[in-house]
This record gives C-alpha cells, structure tokens and sequence, in this order.
C-alpha cells in the first residue's frame, strides 16, 4: 500500500538510506516509517551540527557512532512487573526445577533492568533463589541503557514504578536520596550484556537457558527478521524452555518448533 505523500522519499534519499543501515545493524525496520525516524535521528544530527548524508558519511567512518545512534532510535520505555502474569507463571514453571540445579533465563531486550530485576524480586519471593543457583541475563543493544541497568537506580518520579506499591519497595529496594536501589541480594542473581539480537555468535556465547523473554521488541522488526530471531531463540532455550513475548506479538504463522501454553489469562510459548 504506498504511504501518504507527505511521509515518502526517494528510495536514495539519505534518511532512506539511513533506515536501511538502521535495520542491517540492529533489525529495527524504520524503512516504510521515515516519520517516526526522522525526529528520533534528527537529535544527533543537531548535536554534531550535520545534515542526514553528512551524518551517514561520518557514521561510516566512525564504527562507535553506532553505539549513540542506538541510544537515539531505540524504545527504552518499561516498569517493573510489567505483564506479571506471564512473571507468576514463569514461577510456577522453575519451582519444578530440581533443588540445586541452575535455572538459567534470559531478558532479551532489558531497557533499563526493570524486566529482569522484576524477575529476580520473583523468585526471591518464591524462595526459588534460596534452593536453586539462579543466573538471570539480561541484555540491550543499547550501551547506555545496559550501564543504567548495571547501576540499579531508580528516581523515585520514574514511571518505572507504576506498579510497584510500597509493600514491594520496602522488600526489593533500599531507599537513596531522591531514589531507590534493587537489593543486593536480588542484584547478585543479574548479570548484563550488550546483545545485538541479529548477532547469533553474541546470543550463543549465553549457552543453554530455561526461559527467555524478549517481550514488545519484534513489533519493530519485519518477518523475516521475527523468523531468523525466533530459530536463535529455539536453538538457545533447553527441551521443553519456554519463550514469554508481548501481548501484542504472536507466533502465528509460524513454523518454528514452539507451541502455545494459555494460563490464567496470558499465554507463552514452549520448545516442542
């Protein structure tokens, strides 16, 4: 279907060419949705004073320029126990977990720590980390995002605790200044990485996990790219993992090896 006149370019355009670069490095599919990346990338250009074909040539010649375009053209919005449906039944998956053997999950696109912090406050509450190693990964292609993560501090206007009452931040946080921040105990069960989740040598360095989450991230991406990523997930998660996406995302359609588990009124996926 063409796009209103007002939003297209020539296919040589440079902001065209921008958004091609854009999906190539990171799957990020801005290519028929110029508007909504012009504004995002238009921030850098007014910071190192240049237009979008001086921007291309200087991102050519300066690998690390993609770390920051990341930062600019990346949707870092979360909160903690966001969907927690799916989060009580991730819980009752790995309380079936033997004592004493590791459960490994992965959080595929952390923003900013809240999902597999979210998911660490869980299992502490289970008492699920008191009998099994518990190793919780998460990861970001945003370099700036992961460091916030790492630092696990939140200001307490962040709308990060939209769901978050009192009871639960007097058990999972201590207060600091203006803030808070995640307990050591349940910062000790998270490690972060940065992962682009188009680099399969980058996702297989994680070895086997129990249960991935890569939830509101492939409602960005186009189908051949939800297809590669979603064989990576398949081929990383043990026999009979599963795999917790968005509410707005599906498998439907697809051949992948998974089949759907519906629960109290969320569903995920399970390695067939």
């Amino acid at each position: 279907m063409t796009e209103p006149l007002d939003f297209q370019y020539e296919e040589n355009a440079p902001l065209a060419r921008l958004a091609d670069m854009i999906y190539r490095h990171s799957g990020l599919n801005y290519r028929n949705n110029l508007f909504t990346l012009e504004p995002k990338a238009a921030k850098r250009f007014k910071e190192l004073g240049l237009d979008c074909a001086s921007y291309i040539e200087f991102l050519e010649r300066s690998p690390l320029e993609w770390e920051v375009l990341m930062q600019h053209v990346t949707i870092n919005e979360t909160y903690f126990f966001r969907e927690e449906a799916q989060l009580k039944e991730l819980v009752k998956i790995v309380e079936k977990t033997p004592p004493g053997q590791e459960i490994r999950i992965w959080s595929s696109a952390c923003s900013t720590g809240e999902e597999p912090y979210s998911i660490g406050m869980m299992l502490e509450k289970a008492g699920i980390a008191a009998r099994n190693p518990v190793r919780i990964i998460g990861s970001d292609i945003n370099l700036r995002v992961i460091k916030t993560a790492f630092e696990a501090f939140y200001p307490s206007s962040s709308l990060c605790f939209r769901r978050t009452d009192d009871l639960r931040k007097n058990a999972f946080f201590t207060k600091e200044n203006d803030g808070y921040r995640v307990n050591a105990s349940i910062r000790d069960l998270v490690e972060f990485r940065r992962i682009n989740l188009l680099n399969a040598g980058q996702m297989d360095s994680l070895g086997q996990v129990d249960a991935i989450f890569c939830r509101n991230v492939m409602i960005y991406f186009d189908a051949e790219t939800i297809r590669g990523l979603v064989g990576r997930f398949h081929r990383l998660l043990k026999p009979g993992g599963h795999l917790f996406l968005g509410h707005a995302e599906t498998l439907r359609g697809l051949d992948c090896g998974f089949e759907t588990v519906k629960e109290n009124e969320t569903f995920f996926y399970r390695k067939g």
